[in-house]
């Protein structure tokens, strides 16, 4: 197949988890003999945090301005058996215009970001990835989040067809290393600044800080303001690229998964960097939110925290039990949830939407 993506970046990690989840996915769509071109506003922001310049798995079609490039991405569209919108594209609404008015194939929305979506939605407030018709006119749309998310896309938005796409990992960047020194860690959270995560990060990060002056916080990420409550044993590092990921997963006894709250609330929604430490071997300690269980098994695969006791009692674990953890954990991921194994079901669910439309 040939599928055009017209996305948010694949060209810089900074302040988003898209990249790093499409660089996986166009990589293993490639390896199964799928082409792949990458539509990206080539904005100063990620142009100043540039990881990856070029794609030596796709084409990266970066551009100014939309009016200059509407007709190579015409030209592309006509060409595709699916082309793709996703959530937070620049110009998503005029990309769904060019797709649905001129695409032969699949027409395809990826929504990267439904509980965002959808509690924007309920507030009255404006979507401008959105098209003003909502998703009706799609053959498919594809959910990063599942459970009840997919049947309120089909009533809020009108999206006909919904099948969930989680994140993934690929194990060709995220994989076990040695510690490094400047990254060591009792306790380690990577992400970029939300504030709707910042209730839990204080819960489960911040005071477990507080509380345990003589253990060592590592926190990396983007975009955290000035006011930020650091304590004296928290340590910053600003954003890693991610091939520098593994080595900060790694060099911690256990790392941190704080889930923003709309889709802590709606569930099935794993961040992405839940697989990419998990893939590492690093034992992750997560917020709970629902179906969590269905990604890895509490207590064996993966530990759950609500409260700052709860982070202080995973603190307290012996290493044997840390380790065994962290190696159920990779297994795992390397059986469900890498981006080999999302790829394979992208195909699927495209190759059922064509079944379903012929």
């Amino acid at each position: 197949m040939k599928l055009v993506v017209f996305g948010l970046s694949v060209s810089s990690s900074w302040g988003n988890g898209h990249a790093t989840l499409w660089r996986g996915l166009i990589r293993a769509l490639a390896r199964l003999g799928h082409q792949v071109v990458f539509y990206e506003r080539d904005v100063p922001y990620y142009a100043e945090h540039r990881d990856l310049p070029t794609l030596a798995d796709g084409n990266l079609r970066l551009y100014a301005d939309w009016r200059a490039i509407r007709e190579v991405a015409r030209r592309d569209v006509q060409e595709a058996d699916a082309a793709i919108v996703t959530s937070y594209c620049y110009d998503g609404v005029a990309a769904a215009d060019l797709v649905l008015s001129s695409c032969p194939g699949l027409r395809v929305f990826y929504d990267l970001d439904t509980p965002i979506t959808l509690e924007r939605l309920r507030r009255g407030e404006p979507v401008t990835y959105l098209p003003l018709a909502g998703l009706g006119d799609f053959d498919l749309v594809l959910s990063y989040t599942g459970g009840v998310a997919v049947e309120e896309l089909k009533q809020r938005l009108g999206a006909r067809r919904v099948i969930p796409l989680y994140g993934s990992v690929d194990p060709a960047v995220h994989y076990r290393e040695a510690a490094v020194e400047r990254f060591q860690s009792d306790l380690s959270y990577l992400g970029t600044y939300a504030e709707d995560r910042q209730v839990a990060l204080l819960r489960l990060f911040i005071e477990p800080a507080r509380r345990r002056p003589a253990h060592r916080f590592l926190l990396g990420g983007a975009q955290y303001p000035p006011a930020f409550p650091w304590a004296d044993n928290i340590y910053f590092v600003r954003h890693l690229p991610p091939a520098e990921h593994a080595a900060f997963y790694c060099s911690s006894r256990l790392t941190l998964n704080v889930t923003r709250a709309p889709m802590a609330e709606m569930g099935y929604c794993p961040s992405g960097r839940l697989f990419e430490a998990a893939a590492c071997g690093a034992v992750v300690l997560s917020d709970s939110w629902p179906g969590l269980e269905e990604f890895f098994e509490p207590g064996a695969e993966i530990l759950v925290a609500n409260t700052t006791d709860d982070v202080l009692s995973a603190l307290d674990l012996p290493d044997q039990q840390l380790a065994e953890i962290g190696r159920a954990a990779r297994d795992r991921v390397l059986s469900d949830h890498t981006a080999e194994r999302r790829a394979l079901q992208l195909i699927a669910a495209l190759e059922g939407a064509l079944t379903v439309g012929a």
